[in-house]
């Protein structure tokens, strides 16, 4: 991802809550996202993230059509000596965003981004893989049980517009890449190939 996908990642983003989370978040707060103000925050974001973030994107066509985002695990249970100075490297990373504008769930862009985002993962060397999901938002739930991830039984809430939100984490184990070979795993479903502003 570079700079001048932010706009578009921004699109995707709200455009994906926006999808997602009906009936899940008030129906006003929703309504109420804008991209350019996500988009605004995003820049900033962007000017001062961390090395250890990647941001990935998928484009059909030269357009962006999906975003995932990984960096280390934020969660204090997890991150284990996150507060030691030096802080030892990270073991545990996060899958911290993945959306696709909703018109192209289940043509690929999610499985694609899903693939370069672990690969990105255990470049960095971590040995598992957690995200949030919220409770109600199934199709998610699904998606990321197909990708490997279960809970591991941390949930908490946060609130949208006035309503409590309860998220459920996941965790996916990582081992290394397996040497390519005839028995290896077939290659990932087809889709477009994210690109990475790192």
């Amino acid at each position: 991802m570079t700079e001048a996908d932010i706009d578009a990642v921004s699109a995707v983003r709200v455009r994906g809550w926006q999808a997602a989370y009906r009936e899940l978040m008030p129906q006003a707060y929703l309504d109420a996202m804008s991209v350019t103000a996500d988009a605004e925050r995003r820049r900033s974001w962007f000017a001062r993230r961390s090395p250890e973030v990647s941001d990935l994107v998928a484009e059909r066509d030269g357009d962006v059509v999906g975003w995932a985002c990984v960096g280390p695990a934020r969660d204090p249970d997890i991150a284990p000596g996150a507060e030691e100075l030096p802080a030892p490297p990270p073991t545990a990373g996060e899958l911290l965003a993945l959306y696709v504008t909703p018109g192209l769930i289940g043509t690929g862009v999610g499985r694609a981004l899903m693939a370069a985002g672990t690969a990105r993962a255990r470049a960095h060397g971590y040995r598992a893989l957690y995200l949030w999901v919220v409770r109600g938002n199934t199709r998610a739930r699904r998606f990321y049980e197909r990708a490997g991830f279960v809970p591991d039984g941390a949930e908490e809430a946060y609130e949208v517009g006035g309503r409590s939100v309860p998220e459920l984490r996941y965790r996916r184990p990582l081992t290394p890449e397996p040497e390519a070979g005839p028995e290896s795993e077939p290659e990932p479903p087809p889709g477009p190939p994210p690109r990475s502003g790192l």
